[in-house]
């Protein structure tokens, strides 16, 4: 019992090591942009910084399920833009009588299906990941603006108490709602990843394919599913971002969310090679791109050179973690 138990246990603690260190350097950047800017820490803005947590927490986790299996994802950002303008036309224009359910069901089926053919020409006609979801952003974008006509599409004063549930709410007036939503999908997530059969045939996977194959494994089935998840999650995210925004524009709404997404996961302990990744450690990530943005703001560097110092300190985290595994992985060797 205790021998088919210890690479579960290995694999936790490892996990749980990465995970601590992320939440390190997230308190060390909170306290130290707090004690030079005191706004920082208001209610507003911590409240804030948490609804965003939630709401790229959602598509960090999306995609790591992607990652995990040694692809990639670059059309979250286009995705959402899709079913934020699509969510209020089917509300608002297209069937204003009907269920909210039923706009909510057709944008994440729709959203399933996008998943799928990515998988499917992923997996059956062997096309790169990366094309196929670079095509994906430029298709999507253009459904996008196509079906809103380029102009923004919103809700306007109607569905407030929507709004109000799922996005504005906050859970016994303390914890914003999205941030409730990420948790719970995490939750799940990980539940899906370390204690089911899925996720151990996901982890192999992305680790050695070959071998995976060799040992039985439906690898395009996994793939499949995996480009599903991250899908579905993305089109529940634009709903999310677009109840936030009361309003989505096609031509740049979700623009390169994408990539908040994919520092999110790899932040968190997702290997780009694939066969790693930890759903608390992607959630922890999530946040810590959130944090910084708002430190940048804070600390008073201009827009002009915001993206520089976040890119370099995104960076620096990926090379951190990169070499402190690489030393942990020679410890593990001569023991």
């Amino acid at each position: 019992m205790e021998t088919t138990q210890e690479p579960f246990i290995k694999r936790l603690v490892r996990g749980n090591q990465k995970t601590l260190g992320i939440m390190a350097l997230l308190v060390l950047i909170f306290v130290f942009t707090g004690l030079r800017e005191r706004s920082y820490w208001t209610e507003a803005n911590v409240m804030n910084m948490l609804r965003y947590i939630g709401l790229f927490g959602i598509i960090a986790i999306g995609v790591s399920f992607v990652i995990i299996t040694g692809g990639i994802d670059l059309s979250i950002g286009s995705l959402i833009g899709l079913m934020g303008v699509l969510f209020p036309i089917l509300l608002i224009e297209k069937m204003p009588e009907a269920p909210i359910a039923v706009a909510f069901a057709i944008v994440l089926s729709l959203s399933l299906l996008i998943g799928l053919i990515h998988g499917l020409l992923i997996t059956k006609l062997r096309l790169q990941p990366f094309l196929v979801t670079l095509c994906g952003l430029f298709i999507y974008r253009g459904i996008a603006r196509s079906v809103a006509k380029d102009t923004t599409k919103g809700f306007g004063n109607e569905f407030t108490g929507l709004r109000e549930t799922l996005v504005k709410g906050e859970l016994f007036g303390v914890i914003p709602m999205p941030f409730i939503i990420v948790l719970v999908i995490g939750v799940l997530a990980a539940v899906l990843l370390n204690m089911t059969t899925f996720g151990r045939y996901l982890l192999a996977l992305g680790r050695n394919e070959q071998a995976a194959k060799f040992s039985g494994i439906n690898t395009d089935r996994m793939k499949i599913f995996a480009y599903m998840i991250c899908s579905l999650l993305a089109g529940f995210a634009g709903i999310m971002f677009v109840l936030d925004t009361n309003g989505a524009t096609p031509s740049k709404f979700g623009n390169f969310y994408e990539l908040w997404a994919i520092s999110g996961a790899v932040l968190g302990g997702c290997s780009l090679r694939g066969g790693e990744g930890a759903i608390a450690g992607v959630i922890c990530g999530a946040a810590l791109v959130q944090i910084t943005t708002t430190a940048v703001f804070f600390l008073g560097v201009s827009d002009t050179h915001k993206f520089t110092v976040i890119g370099i300190f995104i960076l620096i985290g990926v090379t951190v973690d990169e070499l402190l595994n690489r030393y942990a992985a020679k410890r593990r060797a001569s023991l």
